[in-house]
């Protein structure tokens, strides 16, 4: 038998302020058309004040236990993907473990910006395989709207806040890609393009900073580089593009997810797009679009799925799973 970590609940969390692509005309130049041909974005979710990235995460943590008909306790591990963590220190994820009135196990942050979510599934799934944990519940949580600079048009208007949460359980597989569970991963990263998306703010300035990103360029790595880890993935899991009933990718930009799934070979009708409702909200984006996706009835049990994501840093990967 083989080890498997499998997806027991799901649940997400979005703040209660929506803001429409016609609210930023009032302080911008730009305007609804502008932003929607641009970026396939129609409205985001902004935090209300005071509203923290570890209190989103914990109410999605809540909706993916309820899901599970479990209770903080049974879990042994939370695994936070952020880049916008409430404090320097400590953790968003200890004040999860807090909120969530959880009272054992352990629980840490994974920092790698858009690709974030993506990396927590690795590290969440290398816990279950090697036995240090049973249960282990996997957020993707972020309050951008906290470190946007509201003069940068081409920025700005990207992106929302919100919260996703996957509670994975160990379970026993038979070693095909029929097995329910985390099939195969793949992550990347390569620090020489730093200085395409980064926050200029941080200990080193002693301010909290602005992102700043150079889009074109991202854009430019982001559908080749997306294309490729989800490849390797898939054929480490030994399944083919046939195979996959749902891509769930990184909601950053509806053009280069339309570019990944071309290069991928398959249709759109084969994509989870929520990105004209949340705008990109870096990791928090691809278990919320997993969330909504389930809700909607569109990934049901046994579908084959594989999530994809790029972020600052640059860091990337892929990981396929079945439901």
């Amino acid at each position: 038998m083989t080890l498997r970590a499998t997806v027991k609940g799901v649940g997400h969390y979005l703040p209660e302020r929506i803001v429409e692509n016609a609210e930023f005309e009032k302080t911008l130049e730009t305007n609804d058309a502008w932003i929607r041909s641009r970026s396939g974005i129609e409205r985001r979710h902004f935090a209300a004040e005071g509203e923290t990235t570890s209190m989103m995460a914990a109410h999605a943590a809540r909706a993916a236990l309820a899901d599970a008909g479990l209770e903080a306790d049974d879990l042994d591990a939370i695994v936070l993907a952020t880049s916008t963590a409430d404090l320097t220190f400590p953790s968003a994820a200890t004040m999860v473990q807090a909120h969530l009135g959880m009272t054992g196990g352990f629980a840490f942050d994974v920092q790698a910006v858009c690709a974030g979510f993506v990396y927590a599934l690795s590290n969440a799934n290398a816990l279950i395989l090697s036995g240090q944990a049973r249960r282990v519940m996997v957020i993707g949580a972020e309050t951008f709207s906290k470190i946007m600079d509201w003069t940068d048009r081409s920025t700005c208007v990207l992106f929302g806040d919100g919260a996703g949460a996957l509670l994975l359980e160990a379970t026993e597989g038979n070693g095909t890609p029929e097995d329910r569970g985390i099939l195969s991963t793949d992550l990347h990263s390569d620090g020489r393009h730093r200085d395409l998306l980064y926050v200029d703010g941080g200990v080193s300035t002693g301010t909290s900073g602005h992102l700043r990103m150079q889009g074109n360029q991202v854009f430019r790595h982001a559908v080749e580089k997306l294309a490729s880890t989800a490849s390797t993935a898939m054929e480490r899991a030994g399944v083919s593009a046939d195979d996959v009933d749902w891509i769930v990718p990184h909601q950053a930009n509806i053009r280069i997810i339309q570019g990944t799934a071309k290069k991928m070979n398959i249709g759109m009708e084969r994509v989870v797009v929520t990105v004209q409702d949340h705008g990109n909200t870096s990791a928090a984006s691809i278990p919320l679009a997993l969330s909504v996706g389930y809700g909607r009835g569109q990934i049901k049990p046994g579908d084959l799925i594989v999530t994809e994501a790029i972020g600052g840093g640059l860091a990337w990967g892929a990981v396929v799973l079945r439901w």
